[in-house]
């Protein structure tokens, strides 16, 4: 497994939220959103639930037989209830602890998830597992065990979570409430183009040439082209700050990488999805214009992906609104917060309220 801790540009995931008043005044507290009391938002029915702290273990089944899956409920409100859906592929829930600073003030219970293969998951070893179908039946599976459904389901992917969550609503958006796709363009081709010709010449032709060398020798492994990708490429675009001032829980996050998920679906290079990976040719821009559940879409004007291209994904959804961090890059949760948490808590909010695109 590799060891260097900042290997991953395509994916990640996590975010967070802010409230708005009634005016909706950028960093201000909604108290007309927060929850009807401390004692409610975090009370439990299920006293297993409360004896673990929310945690709970989900059996899915699968063609080469039953794993489990770790879930973690954060407060309770039958109204709102959002499932987390990480990045990576292979990263973990950690990316998204910053939820707990803006979602219970907003009254929004949120439930941490890591997928099959991730940190706090089973991590079988068997590869046929790492396929985008079958993660897709995962989340449906977790669904049914957590008891989400229409009337209170919001399903949120970052990155890699993005393109999972979009997958699972073209097939089962019956059972949302809401759907929220932060930083993930709808088609990997053009997320491709994007970073070969926008992104990858912005950097120092010297390290760029330096980059390219190290991918054409296929030589991933070699630490400096982790020293030249986080040096040069995250704090560019990842999360826009030193790599010494990167959060506690995102450092956390890819330490506990699968790096054997990683590769199978997105492939080593960090330009890109290359080789033989899963997801190389993934594209539903032709299948999207069939999504009628509201749609958020999050980009940023520094991120991986074309924010562009996320714009386009909220205005051909049958139920689209875009949100746009201008100072924030593929984590613009953490580099962009009060901006970020503001739209998504609106989002969530004006679904519940019945106000969404009035």
């Amino acid at each position: 497994m590799k060891n260097y801790a900042y290997f991953l540009a395509f994916c990640f995931f996590g975010l967070m939220m802010s409230c708005a008043d009634q005016t909706k005044t950028p960093g201000q507290t909604n108290t007309e959103h927060s929850p009807a009391s401390t004692n409610s938002y975090y009370s439990y029915t299920d006293s297993l639930l409360k004896n673990s702290g929310g945690v709970k273990m989900v059996p899915v089944e699968t063609a080469k037989g039953r794993f489990n899956v770790w879930t973690k409920q954060v407060g309770n409100n039958p109204d709102m209830r959002v499932l987390l859906l990480h990045g990576g592929p292979g990263l973990t829930h950690e990316l998204f602890e910053c939820f707990e600073s803006y979602f219970p003030e907003a009254g929004i219970e949120f439930i941490y998830y890591d997928q099959l293969g991730s940190y706090y998951s089973d991590q079988p070893e068997d590869t046929s597992l790492w396929k985008l179908d079958r993660f897709v039946e995962e989340v449906e599976q977790v669904r049914q065990a957590l008891d989400l459904d229409k009337g209170n389901f919001y399903l949120y992917g970052q990155s890699w979570g993005g393109i999972l969550g979009l997958q699972y609503a073209l097939k089962y958006q019956e059972h949302l409430k809401g759907l929220i796709i932060s930083n993930m363009v709808p088609s990997l081709p053009e997320y491709q183009i994007y970073s070969s010709e926008v992104l990858a010449p912005m950097m120092d032709p010297a390290v760029l040439a330096e980059i390219q060398a190290l991918e054409v020798a296929e030589d991933y492994m070699n630490p400096r082209y982790g020293e030249l990708v986080s040096e040069h490429y995250y704090t560019e675009h990842i999360l826009r700050r030193p790599l010494t001032e990167w959060p506690e829980p995102v450092n956390r996050s890819f330490n506990h990488i699968n790096y054997v998920v990683y590769n199978h679906m997105q492939g080593p290079s960090e330009f890109g999805i290359k080789g033989d990976a899963n997801l190389k040719h993934w594209d539903v821009k032709k299948d999207i214009v069939n999504l009628s559940v509201p749609v958020l879409s999050i980009g940023a004007k520094h991120d991986t992906m074309d924010p562009e291209q996320m714009k386009w994904l909220a205005e051909n959804v049958q139920n689209g609104r875009f949100h746009f961090c201008p100072n924030g890059s593929h984590l613009s949760q953490y580099d962009n917060a009060e901006i970020y948490y503001d739209g998504l808590i609106d989002f969530i909010v004006d679904v519940n309220e019945g106000t969404f695109n009035q």
